[in-house]
C-alpha cells in the first residue's frame, strides 16, 4: 500500500557511486593519489552492488 514510499536502493547506490566518482577526481587532479585510488575502489565496490541488484 505504502511502496510508493520506499526509497529505491538501486538511485541510492547510483547516487553514492557518483559522490565517490566525484571526489576521486577532484583528490587526482589535486595531487592525492593514495585518496584516489582509496575513494575509486569504493565507487568499484558501489558499482558492484548496483549491478548485483541488476
Amino acid at each position: 500500500m505504502f511502496d510508493f514510499l520506499k526509497s529505491d536502493p538501486k538511485k541510492k547506490l547510483d547516487k553514492e557511486y557518483k559522490t565517490l566518482l566525484e571526489q576521486a577526481m577532484q583528490s587526482q587532479r589535486n595531487g592525492d593519489i593514495r585518496k584516489y585510488s582509496e575513494l575509486t575502489e569504493l565507487a568499484e565496490a558501489k558499482r558492484k552492488e548496483l549491478e548485483a541488484l541488476g
